[in-house]
Parts: C-alpha cells; sequence; structure tokens
C-alpha cells in the first residue's frame, strides 16, 4: 500500500449564502468509527441547525470500503455526495467533512445545495494542511544479542520501529515497517545477517 496524505490539523470555513449559514468542518479520522464519533460531536455543539450532512473517507483514499455520506434531510443527492466527491477528489484519507446548514428562509433548489455543500468541502480544503502517512505492517523477527544493533540500524534506516521486545536466550522483536518496502527491508536483512534473519509476518 503506497503512502498517502491524511490531515494535520482540522478546519472550519462559514459562510452565508441567501440568508442560511454553511459551517464546513473538516477533522482527521482513522477508521469508520472515528468518523461516526465526530459526526455525533459536531451534532452536539450545534443542535439549533436544520442540517448536518458529512460524508467520510476513513481510510486511505483507495479504500472503497471506509467511504460514508448523508444528505441529512436535504434532497437526495444534493449534500452527501457533493461533500463525498470533493473528499475523493482531494486525495487526502481518513478525513471526515461535516456541513452544517442554519437555514435562513430562503431555499436554493437542488442544483443550490449541490453548489453550496461541495464549494463548503472546497473553500476548507484549500486551507487543510496535510501530512504523509506511510502505512506500516507488522513482522516477528528472532535474533540474536549480537544482531541487535545491525537491526536497529536497518529500522532507523527505512522508517520502521520496534514496537515490544522480549529479552530471553534469544532476543523476540515486533516491528512495524512501511508495507511498500517490507519485502526489499525483509531481503536486506537477510542479507545482511547472511541468511540468519528473516521476518514472519504477523
Amino acid at each position: 500500500m503506497q503512502p498517502y496524505s491524511v490531515p494535520a490539523a482540522p478546519v472550519e470555513v462559514s459562510e452565508e449564502i441567501k440568508k442560511s449559514r454553511f459551517i464546513t468542518l473538516l477533522e482527521p479520522t482513522a477508521g469508520i468509527e472515528a468518523a461516526r464519533a465526530f459526526i455525533q460531536q459536531v451534532k452536539q455543539q450545534h443542535p439549533a441547525a436544520r442540517h448536518h450532512c458529512w460524508a467520510f473517507v476513513a481510510g486511505p483514499p483507495s479504500d472503497s470500503q471506509q467511504l460514508g455520506f448523508s444528505d441529512d434531510g436535504e434532497p437526495a443527492g444534493t449534500a452527501g455526495k457533493p461533500i463525498l466527491g470533493q473528499l475523493m477528489g482531494s486525495g487526502v484519507g481518513e478525513i471526515t467533512a461535516v456541513v452544517v446548514r442554519y437555514y435562513g428562509g430562503i431555499k436554493l433548489g437542488t442544483g443550490g445545495l449541490v453548489s453550496a455543500y461541495g464549494n463548503g468541502v472546497r473553500l476548507a480544503l484549500a486551507e487543510l494542511k496535510v501530512i504523509q502517512k506511510v502505512p506500516q505492517s507488522e513482522f516477528l523477527l528472532q535474533c540474536d544479542y549480537a544482531q541487535i544493533a545491525m537491526v536497529e540500524s536497518l529500522l532507523q534506516q527505512v522508517g520502521g520501529s520496534i514496537l515490544q521486545s522480549d529479552y530471553g536466550a534469544a532476543v523476540n522483536l515486533r516491528l512495524a515497517l512501511p508495507t511498500v518496502d517490507a519485502t526489499e527491508i525483509a531481503d536486506r536483512l537477510f542479507n545482511l545477517s547472511r541468511g540468519s534473519l528473516t521476518l514472519q509476518p504477523v
């Protein structure tokens, strides 16, 4: 799995369209549970709003299993889908957008709603700062005490880390390694140790 962009911090933008107030909130959310928790939080913060429309890309941008959206009472297809469309077009993962609407008494029509919801998210995304997330996979490794320094040096070079270590007769390590480079790292470790060290996927 390739590295992808995730939000570095939340963003909030607000605009008024024909007396309706639209507040767009973007939040970093890793996973569907985090996304749903954020949506609930926004509803509690804005109990008087007429609509709380939302969409999320809760995992990597390429993972269609972690997408969701809702029109929350607006005409079908006028809110959730435009919000999701903007998120997917951004290429950012682990993100949720909620657009809160305080109704001002003037109907916008379906085209006006699509534009208002989509544009609010587009404006918020323009202010969003992102960081790169490198997906990690876990591996088990057993090595001798004399090999620890070599293993630690390699981990530092490749952006890996030791999650857990158990020092007994031998050293048992649980490692996190960049998924995209895991095969190459395993080969390097095997060659450096002259064939004595092999990674076991968890």
